[in-house]
């Protein structure tokens, strides 16, 4: 072991201003994301605003449910892509600690026994002392990125977090949705067999067509083969809720008849909108990590001074070994790559494109998000006069109905005439109210849009 006396290691420190000098042209100057990032924003146009909107804090509050809220925290707590990503989270966090010990000296401690035919057993121990000099903040800027993973996965937590909500909010509706469409369905069933038992009443007493029978008839089966399908699509949304909760066995819940309130959330500014998503955050702390690396990249190409103080015995027996007249030594040590066939400036190359990357992909998550946005505002404002139109059209077809049933039972309308307009009827409800669901349903991911936190 090579041992350098105090004085001649302090004397090499004179040095370290014009390597700090050097390093500073060595290490690039970065893009100012940040500025980028706020100048991509501000190129965002207003949103337009709603009647009737409403300060909820939470997304989950966008719903009035208590059968909801019970679903939805069996779901934070069993779903199994959601604890993941909380597990990632957890892994994140032991590598921040890994990232953090390499600041901090290493203490380590050794006991050998030598014993050979020609000479006295011998023992040694020792107990050495070793540290890494961050001259350039290089061990700083990783303790840094591993912090920013951190925040990173962490709001990518809080995002998952957040879909899966509305994803049980979303098909909690649809359920509520399917059970009302079967309904409906069931009730133009049932409409259809009394207009069969009353064709088939006139045809026995003469009054009927065989070929209006076989119309009725035929209506019918089509309605209870639509019956069928319904509740087929029921029982696989059921299945979907299952999976979405975590659960093997059917979740136990009764839904309510009617649709629950789903009010509209507050429109902020777009801005404002934007800096509350989380995955919009964390791609921002993906970015911020991605620059910290790359400091670390290229300051691998400059030099490192480690540190090393050992202290050791050795002696004839075990105990006389254990540092009885120890040895001590200080090694101080100062190297630098000089070539390694340009692996390490190609490193610092590949990172600095990485958080190019990084940006990149902020980019494309931003752009998803106005898109998310604005969609859902312009959906709302697209479903709100179509459910206007078929309000107004199913009362003039129930009138209508109503005026054909009388017709038809006085022989001025053939029974093919009174079943278009009985379907046409019920086609109206069955679209009214997937129009009511549609708005609720996308009520919802406007507010996940608008960044809505899931309340825990």
């Amino acid at each position: 072991m090579t041992v350098i006396k105090p004085e001649i290691y302090l004397n090499k420190l004179v040095y370290l201003p014009l390597l700090m000098l050097a390093a500073c042209s060595i290490t690039p100057k970065q893009p100012d994301y940040a500025a980028l990032i706020s100048a991509e924003q501000q190129r965002v146009e207003q949103w337009q605003n709603f009647p009737q909107q409403t300060d909820v804090a939470y997304l989950n509050d966008l719903i009035d449910s208590d059968m909801f809220d019970g679903l939805l925290q069996t779901a934070m707590q069993s779903n199994p892509s959601l604890q993941q990503t909380l597990l990632t989270l957890q892994i994140r966090q032991s590598q921040l600690t890994e990232a953090a010990a390499e600041k901090r000296p290493v203490i380590s401690s050794g006991f050998s026994a030598l014993n050979s035919s020609d000479s006295d057993a011998s023992f040694g121990a020792d107990l050495s002392v070793s540290w890494q000099a961050d001259l350039w903040g290089k061990l700083a800027d990783n303790e840094r990125a591993a912090e920013l993973d951190i925040t990173e996965q962490n709001l990518l937590y809080q995002s998952a977090r957040d879909t899966l909500a509305a994803e049980v909010m979303q098909v909690w509706l649809t359920l509520i949705a399917q059970q009302r469409a079967i309904d409906i369905e069931q009730q133009r069933n049932d409409s259809l067999q009394q207009t069969e038992s009353f064709i088939l009443q006139r045809y026995r007493q003469g009054l009927g067509t065989l070929e209006e029978l076989d119309l009725a008839r035929s209506a019918v089966a089509t309605s209870s083969a639509r019956v069928e399908s319904l509740t087929e699509d029921f029982r696989q949304q059921s299945i979907q809720l299952k999976t979405l909760i975590g659960q093997v066995d059917n979740p136990q819940f009764e839904l309510p008849e009617d649709y629950p309130q789903v009010v509209i959330p507050e429109i902020d500014l777009p801005q404002q909108s934007l800096n509350r998503r989380p995955d919009l955050l964390a791609a921002y702390a993906a970015i911020q990590a991605a620059s910290a690396r790359t400091e670390v990249a290229y300051k691998d190409l400059l030099p490192s001074l480690n540190l090393q103080a050992v202290l050791e015995d050795v002696g004839s027996s075990p105990r006389a070994s254990l540092f009885t007249a120890p040895v001590w030594s200080l090694l101080g040590q100062l190297t630098a790559p000089l070539y390694q066939g340009g692996q390490l400036r190609a490193a610092a190359e590949v990172s600095e494109l990485d958080t190019a990357i990084a940006y990149q992909q902020y980019r494309d998550t931003l752009l998803n998000a106005v898109t998310e946005i604005e969609q859902a505002l312009s959906q709302e404002q697209a479903l709100v006069k179509r459910q206007q139109h078929i309000e107004t059209a199913l009362a003039s077809a129930e009138n209508n109905l109503l005026q054909y049933q009388a017709n038809y039972r006085s022989g001025l309308f053939t029974i093919l005439d009174l079943l278009t307009v009985q379907q046409q009827t019920y086609d109206l409800q069955a679209q009214l109210d997937d129009l009511i669901y549609q708005r609720l349903l996308n009520r919802i991911s406007l507010g996940l849009a608008l960044g809505l936190e899931a309340r825990a």
